[in-house]
């Protein structure tokens, strides 16, 4: 209803809620719509700026279990173990699971408990989102169309595995074999302890990435921080394409050596290669300011549809380019100028793929934090930087240039091969064009729209045909649709 009404004060009797309104029905809802909201909380093309700020809030500070539903899913979950100790207050409570601290052999460990129902509870708030989603399509343009509905399948297929705390354990699992010498540290699992309503691990010691007091008090290199944070991400998101796509100040920690400790691996993402690739080239572009390879890796990306003008959309980029890379302007500033900026862009066709929701929404987060710690920070002029040191080694060159000339020139045959095919195919009217999916999806909706109003008007006047045929005295009612059908067709 919020999307309906966002552009008016009110439709009919209603007016959309305030932001803290919003907030709070949300977390009155309950889980599913906690996290999907948490996954809007980087729609600037949805909600607002007021909105956006209320909508970031939404992470770890919610109601715990009651204690009938904790002795329950303890006792279900724990039955055969004995704890030295059990704190049954948690020390975090998300809208998935609670954390407990726990000591077990000399141990201390966090016990991360599923909250009692939730399972249940998401599979009927997926089905409840999906049957309003279904209910109000009709009313949104083409592109927000396949935004929501990516957003949703996106956002129910993640939330389904981040209900099983064994996903969780794998991915930490993963994780922690993927990324070896990060510099980051995770929590090491007690796998036997482990299952799908609990997951069980080393405690980590820490500050709250946000408690800004108590960093400033350890005297920590905030610049180092998160320098050392955008290094992590660069590593997870350009060249291993395997990223945690949850990184907000709960679950980040500064130990007060510096080091920083990465916690809830609920939302660990895979990324294709062909949406790595795009990434790249929309770094390089914009480190470049080359505005129109800019268009074109998002294009690829799916973040701007097939069809979308260059020339429009290169001017709309140098001028959000400009806005960033004003060192004058603080961050208020420059948010509030991109946002007049993004509110002329609203009929220009952007969309949003299921690969992009997690990408952007972890670059909003880093945009945020580092915010709160360096006065002025600049995502496009501090981050770029860094991730172009990183480009030629994300596009596979790790190698000297002397490896990179005998890899090349033992495909030489190959290449030679692939020619000798093609030109054969030529000859013989047998070369066949693929079409992207980005061009298809473009032909599906200019196909779509330009056969909408011929069906329409052929059943109209096949109803005029029937209303003749059924009671011959209706001759007028049966005109008025036969002119209906045929001036829908002509105009």
């Amino acid at each position: 209803m919020y999307l309906i009404l966002k552009k008016k004060e009110r439709f009919f009797i209603f007016k959309p809620l305030s932001p803290k309104a919003l907030n709070h029905s949300i977390i009155t809802l309950g889980a599913s719509f906690i996290k999907l909201a948490q996954v809007l909380a980087t729609r600037a093309d949805f909600f607002s700026a007021e909105y956006l700020e209320e909508l970031k809030s939404l992470h770890d500070k919610l109601p715990p279990m009651s204690e009938a539903e904790f002795e329950h899913v303890y006792t279900q979950t724990f039955n055969h173990v004995s704890f030295k100790r059990f704190e049954k207050i948690p020390i975090a409570s998300a809208s998935i699971g609670q954390v407990h601290v726990a000591y077990f052999e000399g141990q201390k460990l966090a016990v991360k408990l599923r909250r009692f129902g939730i399972q249940a509870q998401v599979r009927s708030d997926i089905a409840i989102i999906s049957f309003f989603n279904r209910l109000f399509r009709p009313l949104f343009s083409h592109y927000t169309k396949n935004s929501i509905e990516a957003v949703i399948i996106e956002f129910s297929k993640m939330i389904l595995q981040e209900v099983n705390m064994t996903t969780e354990l794998h991915n930490l699992q993963k994780f922690s074999q993927t990324y070896p010498n990060s510099g980051i540290r995770f929590p090491t699992p007690l796998v036997e302890l482990c299952s799908e309503d609990a997951l069980v691990m080393s405690f980590e010691e820490g500050f709250r990435f946000d408690d800004k007091e108590q960093l400033l008090k350890e005297k920590i290199d905030f610049r180092e921080i998160i320098a050392k944070l955008i290094h992590f991400y660069t590593e997870q998101m350009l060249l291993k394409g395997y990223f945690h796509a949850d990184p907000h100040p709960g679950n980040l920690l500064v130990t007060p050596q510096g080091e920083l400790v990465l916690l809830d691996f609920g939302m660990v993402k895979t990324i294709p290669n062909q949406t790595r690739i795009a990434i790249i080239e929309l770094i390089k572009a914009a480190h470049e300011r080359d505005y129109e390879l800019y268009i074109s890796a998002s294009k690829r990306l799916g973040t701007i549809a097939y069809e979308a003008p260059v020339a429009e959309l290169s001017l709309l980029s140098e001028r959000m380019f400009d806005i960033f890379g004003n060192e004058n302007l603080s961050s208020e500033n420059m948010q509030k100028l991109a946002f007049e900026v993004l509110n002329s862009t609203k009929d220009l066709p952007f969309k949003l793929p299921q690969e992009a929701i997690y990408i952007l929404r972890v670059s909003a987060i880093i945009e945020g934090l580092g915010t709160t710690y360096i006065e002025n920070f600049n995502g496009i002029k501090d981050i770029l930087p860094i991730l172009q040191e990183n480009i030629p080694k994300a596009l596979g060159a790790q190698e000297g240039i002397l490896e990179i000339l005998i890899k090349e020139f033992k495909s030489i045959p190959l290449t030679i091969h692939d020619m000798k095919s093609s030109l054969k195919q030529i000859s013989d009217g047998e070369l066949k064009v693929e079409l992207s999916l980005n061009q298809l999806e473009w032909l599906k909706k200019e196909i779509k729209s330009t056969l909408k109003p011929f069906v329409f008007g052929c059943l109209l006047i096949a109803g005029s045909l029937f209303t003749l045929l059924y009671d011959p005295s209706q001759k007028e009612v049966a005109l008025v649709l036969f002119s209906l059908g045929v001036a829908r067709i002509i105009f």
